[in-house]
């Protein structure tokens, strides 16, 4: 669940910071019409704006902001008086809103308490226990448009021709053609079934006759097999953080549903089973 903006408001997050941290979120860095902008409001502005943020260029994004933040600020003096926030129905919104950051800000704070080092690393090793083995192969292609083409390029590497300089030469592949056809390594499910086919059937320093796939004609060279590396923990690590947290979300809710008594008055009453029949009885 998304972490709320107004997190930072629970009496958790206040007796986890420092008094400096505080101050610091605490400090003014922006005035309109005499309303205060603060660092912490500069923080609920990021997390409001989101992927929108997320596309101005860095150097903007604080003034980008504390645009939002003047603007804000603004429009809810003006609604202010104006009384919007007077009567049931914005009281009752107000109501709904302040549940929903207090549902977040709990389940935020306990789920982290899973996401602990000893349960990642436990999670990493299990899931490496449970993988198999997977083999990947590091190889060079020459990509042309015609079969002709592809057979003309088996020619000339059978005359001795370096495969890595024909490619540079001849290759379509935009990515590969510059580094002398090099795809790098590769497990069969990320290329397209025909190239991985004749790729993954190759010996090391074997070149393919042509292959046809969507993309053209392609002539390969298998440069070497392996075994998959697996990843090293660190560099899984935040997803595996992330994981843990979102588990915890779901276990939460679930035991807070599984604890409570909910009534359904928008429905009708469930018509209750008819009475078995009683069992005649044995003469």
């Amino acid at each position: 669940m998304k972490s709320s903006r107004l997190a930072w408001l629970s009496l958790g997050f206040l007796l986890a910071v420092s008094p400096a941290a505080l101050a610091q979120a605490d400090k003014v860095v922006a005035r309109v019409n005499g309303i205060a902008i603060t660092e912490r409001d500069l923080g609920y502005a990021a997390e409001d704006l989101g992927e929108r943020l997320a596309q101005v260029p860095e150097a903007r994004r604080r003034d980008e902001m504390i645009n939002y933040l003047v603007d804000l600020k603004l429009g809810a003096k003006a609604a202010a008086d104006a009384k919007i926030g007077e009567g049931a129905e914005f009281a009752a919104r107000l109501a709904y809103l302040r549940d929903k950051v207090m549902l977040e800000d709990y389940i935020n704070r306990e789920a982290k308490k899973s996401a602990t080092p000893e349960a990642a690393r436990k999670l990493y090793d299990e899931t490496l226990k449970s993988l198999p083995p997977e083999e990947e192969v590091n190889a060079r292609h020459i990509l042309v448009e015609e079969e002709a083409q592809a057979k003309a390029v088996v020619e000339r590497l059978k005359k001795g021709e370096d495969f890595a300089k024909v490619a540079t030469e001849l290759s379509k592949d935009p990515g590969s053609g510059k580094e002398g056809g090099s795809l790098g390594w590769f497990s069969k499910d990320r290329m397209v079934p025909e190239f991985a086919e004749a790729a993954f059937k190759l010996d090391k320093g074997q070149v393919s006759e042509p292959v046809k796939s969507q993309f053209g004609w392609h002539v390969i060279r298998l440069e070497d097999r392996r075994t998959k590396p697996q990843p090293e923990f660190e560099a899984v690590k935040p997803q595996i953080d992330q994981y843990l947290e979102r588990k915890a979300q779901q276990d939460i809710i679930l035991a807070l549903r599984g604890n409570a008594k909910v009534e359904r008055l928008d429905q009708p009453a469930a018509t209750p089973a008819p009475a078995k029949p009683a069992e005649p009885k044995k003469p």
